[in-house]
């Protein structure tokens, strides 16, 4: 395989049969079509998980990959160009991690916001390209890419740790009652609302077969609650987060929304009040039932 980046939005492509010498990117960059001058870099990631590598170790300490330092090396990495071994994930030296996308076809077919109805413009994100509203700041992210959003934000958390960084709070969101349904920009469906990993309090909205839609903020909501350990014990998926347990129905989603407002209020009274305890405690058994429901 024979990888290119774009030098604007990271986005990489598969250009093995490919001959033209230049294409175009879908953030409008043109890319040029030639081989990169491989580099002998130091391994210093997991091939497997893109984790750093203990110095001369024999396998990952996180996943217990074996460590690959020499045979053949033929995978060039399109970002540092340094030599990898044809089935790795990630890169040992810089950690990128080896996602081709399809190639451009002449033109995307246009998609409308579903929060503001304007245009969506193709943006890179931690190199991977999604969709994002000029106006609302909304986040459209096609099915097959939300994983990679994920895994950015789980290595971001993963370098964090490894630096000493704090990790930062999660604050429990708070439920809008005042919602609407919106429709997914490809099939023009209406979406469920889901919330993600059932706990965060980040409710966003899903199209099961086309993508997910993150309202402005939202994906740095999401980046906390992984930092915090949110995802911990979630199955692999390729929509961490949102494809386990039944949809949320309009019915369960205005019972937590209510649930919530009842427990902001409680929360609010028993700061004025340390002695208020007999309605929380009642209330926190609500709400479990209500988690048992939509689990």
């Amino acid at each position: 395989m024979r990888l290119v980046a774009c030098r604007d939005c990271h986005a990489q492509f598969d250009v093995t049969d490919v001959a033209a010498p230049f294409f175009d990117c879908r953030c409008g960059a043109s890319i040029r079509n030639e081989p990169q001058a491989a580099v002998d870099a130091a391994v210093q990631r997991c091939s497997a998980c893109g984790a750093l590598l203990a110095e001369k170790a024999e396998h990952c300490d996180y996943c217990r990959a074996a460590v690959v330092r020499a045979g053949a090396l033929s995978l060039i990495c399109p970002e540092c160009y340094a030599r990898n071994e044809e089935t790795a994930k990630f890169c040992v030296s810089c950690g990128v991690e080896f996602r081709p996308e399809a190639l451009p076809q002449e033109q995307d077919a246009p998609l409308a916001c579903p929060a503001c109805e304007t245009e969506l413009a193709v943006r890179g994100v931690g190199g991977v390209w999604v969709r994002e509203c000029s106006k609302c700041h909304g986040l459209w992210v096609p099915g097959e890419r939300f994983e990679s959003l994920v895994q950015r934000a789980i290595e971001a958390s993963r370098q964090r740790a490894e630096m000493g960084l704090a990790t930062p709070v999660t604050t429990r969101q708070s439920v809008d009652r005042n919602f609407r349904y919106r429709d997914c920009p490809v099939c023009h469906g209406r979406m469920y609302r889901k919330n993600y990993g059932k706990r965060s309090g980040v409710i966003v909205d899903w199209c099961g077969s086309h993508g997910t839609w993150l309202d402005a903020d939202e994906l740095e909501q999401i980046a906390a609650f992984i930092a915090s350990g949110g995802l911990r014990d979630a199955a692999p998926s390729a929509t961490p987060g949102l494809s386990e347990g039944p949809r949320m129905t309009a019915e369960q989603f205005k019972a937590m929304a209510a649930v919530e407002h009842m427990l902001e209020k409680e929360r609010v009274q028993r700061e004025r009040n340390e002695t208020w305890g007999g309605s929380v405690t009642g209330s926190r058994s609500l709400l479990g039932l209500l988690v048992d429901l939509l689990r």
